[in-house]
């Protein structure tokens, strides 16, 4: 599984210098085909949502960051396409850079809405107030601190936990969360614990406990118990595939041979999800991001249809 330090490093830049998106063009015929092909499941898992008033369904937008610099919009539209409800944002808003609003309103106009931003803590210590404007006019209630040094450090652990009440506690009355997002550093054992754990417990229920499902697995950790601890916390999730090295299985969900009904149904349950954020990292088979992503997407609904 890839460690993204790169990302990481790229949202602690100065919010002004967002990429610029470099705009070409997409590849129409496989945007069609991939719409049709996943018609009907699109369908059923919606229906099924619906009835059950089951989480929303986003893609966190590093899944297909390369097409998003050749073709922002394109590349929204072909999300849009595949049936997911929002995006979660990853530091790159292509030509809307200094136009939150205006963005807000193109997903709007394609059927897609903000589930939620990683921002690292750096940056939204740093530039506190221009963060709290800028999602506010996107929509996004949710911040995410997607990495975090401390997290998994023994001197700085505590630090980091008093960090998340306090951003926790600033950002309430704007109407937003702060929340933080796992790898598999955090399942490392502190005193008698887990830092993920001493990271959760130690902080209000109004911080978000962004499980990365693939990330949990990766650490031989059980996803499920973790939402059971933390009932009502969990809601936003990242759902990723993870196999062994050496598998025949294929990071893809619903062929990684990971029990993703299970998970979703505890995390719908006890963890009170109300998103689901879709990240595809690997792309077997020599697939491209948008086709990987199309396939998990296409595994996931037939997961919450079982």
């Amino acid at each position: 599984m890839i460690l993204r330090k790169k990302y990481i490093s790229s949202i602690m830049m100065p919010f002004v210098l967002c990429a610029t998106a470099m705009m070409a063009g997409c590849n129409n015929d496989n945007t069609m085909n991939t719409k049709t092909e996943n018609t009907g499941q699109q369908m059923e898992s919606k229906q099924l949502n619906a009835t059950l008033n089951a989480p929303q369904i986003s893609v966190q937008l590093w899944s297909v960051k390369d097409a998003l610099k050749q073709d922002f919009k394109g590349t929204l539209e072909q999300v849009a396409d595949l049936g997911f409800d929002g995006v979660e944002f990853a530091g790159d808003f292509g030509p809307y850079d200094n136009d939150p609003a205006a963005l807000k309103n193109y997903l709007s106009s394609i059927g897609l809405a903000p589930s939620g931003a990683h921002v690292s803590a750096e940056l939204l210590n740093n530039n506190f107030d221009e963060i709290v404007q800028f999602y506010t006019a996107l929509g996004v209630t949710d911040l995410i601190i997607p990495w975090d040094d401390r997290a998994f450090n023994d001197d700085d652990v505590t630090e980091f936990v008093s960090e998340l009440s306090r951003l926790s506690e600033k950002l309430a009355p704007k109407g937003m969360r702060v929340g933080f997002h796992n790898h598999a550093e955090e399942w490392a054992s502190y005193e008698d614990t887990t830092f993920f754990d001493f990271i959760a417990n130690n902080t209000p229920k109004s911080v978000i406990l962004q499980q990365d499902v693939g990330w949990t697995i990766h650490a031989d950790k059980d996803p499920i118990a973790f939402v059971k601890r933390y009932p009502g916390r969990t809601i936003t999730t990242h759902f990723k595939s993870d196999v062994e090295e050496g598998s025949n299985l294929r990071p893809i969900i619903g062929e990684d041979g990971i029990s993703w009904s299970a998970i979703y149904k505890a995390t719908v349950v006890s963890g009170g999800a109300k998103w689901i954020v879709i990240e595809q990292e690997e792309y077997p088979d020599n697939l491209s991001p948008m086709e990987a992503l199309s396939k998990s997407k296409s595994g996931f609904d037939k997961v919450i249809s079982e």
